[in-house]
């Protein structure tokens, strides 16, 4: 998937919407990641926007590249870390860790990246039920 300006909003409203649908063999609704599970998550991608955005450079630095390398590693533990998977499944079906891998030293691409996420939370939040 590429994200753009265009596509972002919908593509995250679809995400969600596809999460909401899966259903255990019983036929009963499967919870959706809890905004909980994604804060932490959330929470460093918007420091690392915070820094991509007073960049004067379209290029991410070093440093900045680093971040979102460590920022990539987290959503992979969280990701393997609850045992029912919900975190991976979010991750898998929103296409983060692609996503990421694009950014490459791209300051638009980031900025991208961290308005799908809000995009993401925002649509978890309207569309979650039981919210944690």
């Amino acid at each position: 998937m590429k994200l753009t300006e265009e596509n972002y909003v919908q593509t995250a409203e679809n995400v969600i919407s596809e999460l909401c649908k899966r259903t255990n063999k019983r036929g009963e609704p499967i919870d959706l990641v809890t905004t909980s599970q994604i804060r932490n998550l959330l929470a460093m991608t918007a420091d690392i926007y915070n820094d991509v955005i007073n960049s004067q450079s379209d290029k991410l630095s070093d440093e900045i590249k680093a971040r979102i390398n460590y920022l990539k590693v987290r959503f992979v533990y969280e990701s393997g870390r609850e045992r029912n998977e919900n975190v991976k499944k979010f991750v898998k079906q929103a296409e983060i860790l692609d996503i990421i891998d694009d950014i490459k030293d791209s300051k638009h691409n980031y900025i991208l990246f961290s308005h799908y996420m809000e995009a993401l939370v925002a649509y978890r939040k309207y569309y979650g039920m039981n919210d944690k």
